[in-house]
């Protein structure tokens, strides 16, 4: 098969030769390789994080809300409870017991929260029984079940018994001197479990115990922080914290995850369209890269152009030579490029270990990102883009020194030969 004549010349142009022009368009090849594998990488490391961020969230938290729109606690929950339950798109409502407490352990004091979940574990609610590392999941009694990082770094470990201190001891203290006052006694619950849901936040400083647990250590008798709410669909959240809003009584408000998370969700996008736009600039270097190379390749290739104008080549042929040029740079780039970036994400953590253990260099910290391993997500519709996107740089980066030789004229070119 017989290639077009401009498509011929631009191949020729592009033959490796020990010449500058060669060394230009190699790293031309180069630029738009590392701009497109840099951009798979960073746009799919950071769409991964929001979804292992949400995966996280929703799995161990509510997907709504109900709480008093003061703080206050909740008393009397079980009439809210049976309308939010009424409503269609709501799976399951309970009531949820949260906040801060000191836990003791071996005499040392640490910060934490406890969270009430079901004794059973399987409400689906808060589904969170499948998180269970190690033990048996046990809320009975004098029970508690404690997240992998807490056990970790204060030794605790199931059979161990620790000290809860929380605000009904702190109500003690304060009011110590009021006649015929009851000392609140800390609970002294012990171990039964371990648990692990991959968000280190999560591992690291929540304790669950049983509703009734966490209202004695709240001294909370028959109330509640507010009734947390899963929906059938998650997309329809939105829909159903609004309906809630507009049935329930002034005093209870509805909020949604990720009203409870918006800032940080906001910063994760902020930062992705950020990285996109300075990734880009590496696209835009090996456009200029190639540009220049077209320019060069004009000056040096003028007598051929004069001749082909002179045998009768058109604006438009001359023109698809170098536009073919931008293109083949653009193509064999590109496609380098999405399979370089493929590779890394195949091997990321891979290639994370190797420097850690070889160099020392710890580009990615579980302890500050809350999860054990890079996570990323391969979007199809993505590469695709980004693909084309390198692509049509490329070709309007060839069209300047297209325009130019299309524009040369014959007789000045062949004027000295």
């Amino acid at each position: 098969m017989e290639l077009p004549v401009e498509l011929f010349l631009a191949l020729r142009y592009l033959r490796p030769r020990r010449t500058f022009v060669s060394v230009i368009t190699v790293l031309s090849f180069l630029g738009v390789t590392l701009g497109v594998g840099a951009l798979i990488v960073v746009l799919s490391v950071m769409a991964g994080f929001q979804q292992r961020l949400t995966e996280k969230i929703i799995g161990f938290n509510a997907h709504i809300t109900v709480a008093m729109t003061d703080g206050a606690v909740l008393y009397d929950y079980d009439k809210a409870l049976a309308l939010i339950r009424q409503q269609p798109d709501v799976l399951a409502a309970s009531a949820i017991i949260r906040g801060p407490v000191l836990v003791e352990h071996r005499g040392e004091m640490t910060p934490a929260f406890i969270k009430s979940v079901p004794v059973d574990g399987d409400d689906p609610v808060l589904p969170i029984k499948k998180y269970l590392k190690m033990g048996e999941w046990e809320l009975r009694g004098d029970s508690v079940i404690v997240g992998t990082e807490w056990s970790k770094r204060n030794a605790a470990f199931p059979g161990d018994k620790i000290t809860i201190y929380g605000a009904a001891q702190v109500q003690s203290f304060v009011h110590r001197n009021d006649k015929n006052q009851v000392i609140a006694l800390p609970d002294e619950p012990i171990i039964r479990g371990v648990f692990q849901t991959g968000q280190f936040d999560y591992d690291l400083n929540y304790l669950l115990v049983s509703t009734e647990m966490a209202q004695h250590i709240w001294g909370m008798k028959d109330a509640v922080h507010g009734i947390a709410v899963r929906v059938k669909d998650l997309d329809q959240a939105e829909e159903v914290k609004d309906r809630l809003n507009k049935i329930l009584p002034p005093t209870l408000h509805a909020r949604t995850w990720m009203d409870d998370n918006r800032d940080l969700f906001n910063a994760i996008g902020i930062e992705r369209v950020v990285m996109a736009c300075i990734l880009c600039l590496i696209l835009m270097v090996a456009a200029f890269g190639l540009c220049s190379t077209l320019i060069t390749t004009t000056i040096q290739k003028s007598r051929e152009i004069g001749l082909m104008k002179a045998l009768g080549a058109n604006n438009l042929q001359v023109c698809g030579v170098f536009l073919f040029h931008g293109t083949v740079v653009g193509v064999v780039g590109t496609i380098s490029g999405t399979v370089l970036g493929l590779l890394i994400l195949r091997y990321l953590n891979v290639i994370r270990d190797f420097l850690l253990y070889a160099f020392h260099i710890q580009v990615f910290s579980s302890s500050v990102y809350g999860l054990p391993e890079i996570p990323a997500v391969v979007n199809p519709t993505q590469i695709v883009i980004i693909d084309i996107s390198a692509v049509a740089i490329c070709v309007l980066a060839a069209l300047i020194p297209a325009v130019s030789a299309a524009t040369l004229a014959p007789a000045r070119a062949l004027r000295y030969e």
